[in-house]
């Protein structure tokens, strides 16, 4: 059962999506207020971290402006545990046909991954919200470039290989949003409980993109 329903405003104030990967709800928990303090919106959740549903279900509770969303979703049996534990939106590293059609059909913005133009192509065509182009660590910059020049009505949301020296050229490409996992959350200082110097670095990465930010 759904909390609430994603917020396309919170997440166009800073299209960041920021992706926590094997941590603890209670981990989580102790991130979220620096993460919330910067000015950051939307956080994914993936599905092969520990009590998922447990740390999708408190996030969604106790920060209600937040969008919060299930990551690495592969599957039906993914998708049904990520949507009852109250997800708002689904981010998957493949596409998955039914899983796409599903969210479509029930308003649930979807992010599906893709690598090859068709790809990404099919997923867009299937309704996706915008499309993970995953990994773009091999891609890069002028892959986005290349790939929007013929397919420019597509939105690609580049993830994997984006960090703060380069996001700003992602965005200067066409990308309408770019995901982040250690770029973002920065593992010694997370490991240490460097919350300060966390939150100079969320500051840092959001000011990068701080002229694609729509008001």
């Amino acid at each position: 059962m759904q909390n609430n329903t994603f917020s396309w405003d919170k997440y166009n104030q800073n299209p960041i999506v920021g992706i926590l990967r094997g941590l603890t709800t209670e981990e989580v928990l102790k991130i979220m207020p620096s993460y919330v303090k910067t000015g950051f919106y939307t956080i994914e959740i993936t599905m092969n971290s520990p009590k998922v549903a447990e740390t999708i279900a408190t996030l969604a509770k106790e920060y209600p402006e937040l969008n919060v969303g299930a990551g690495t979703v592969c599957t039906m049996e993914d998708l049904k545990i990520a949507l009852d534990a109250g997800s708002q939106f689904i981010v998957t590293p493949i596409i998955d046909e039914e899983v796409i059609k599903h969210c479509v059909a029930n308003n649930i913005p979807i992010f599906p991954g893709a690598y090859t133009p068709t790809e990404i192509h099919k997923a867009w065509s299937w309704g996706a919200s915008a499309v993970k182009v995953f990994p773009a660590t091999q891609l890069g910059i002028q892959y986005i470039k290349d790939v929007l020049a013929p397919l420019n009505e597509i939105k690609l949301l580049p993830t994997g290989g984006v960090s703060v020296d380069n996001i700003k050229s992602f965005f200067e490409a066409g990308a309408v949003g770019a995901g982040l996992a250690s770029a973002l959350f920065d593992k010694k200082m997370i490991r240490e409980g460097n919350y300060a110097d966390l939150e100079k670095h969320f500051i840092k990465m959001k000011n990068e993109i701080k002229d694609f930010i729509k008001d």
